[in-house]
């Protein structure tokens, strides 16, 4: 079984290069998307678990994903390292 890593923000698969984020030295990131993070920072700094589950949720929807793969994924976000421990971000 092959382990994949997720983007620490929203927990989209880390799967190849062209979707990792980078660092402020232009180096890809092992931990997040180039959605969510950009040369070291955050692309959204004050985005916060709710608004991201809001948005995960609506894009999986377009996507048609059945039910339960889209609540398996909300239930992912807030055991992310971005959102872990921060329950005042809702």
């Amino acid at each position: 079984m092959e382990i994949i890593t997720l983007c620490q923000s929203c927990g989209i698969p880390l799967d190849n290069d062209a979707i990792k984020g980078t660092k402020k030295n232009g180096l890809k990131s092992e931990e997040y998307c180039k959605f969510c993070y950009d040369l070291g920072g955050f692309t959204d700094p004050n985005l916060t678990l709710a608004q991201i589950m809001e948005t995960s949720e609506m894009q999986m929807k377009k996507l048609k994903l059945p039910d339960a793969a889209i609540q398996e994924a909300l239930d992912i976000l807030p055991t992310l390292s971005r959102w872990k421990g921060n329950e005042n971000l809702f």
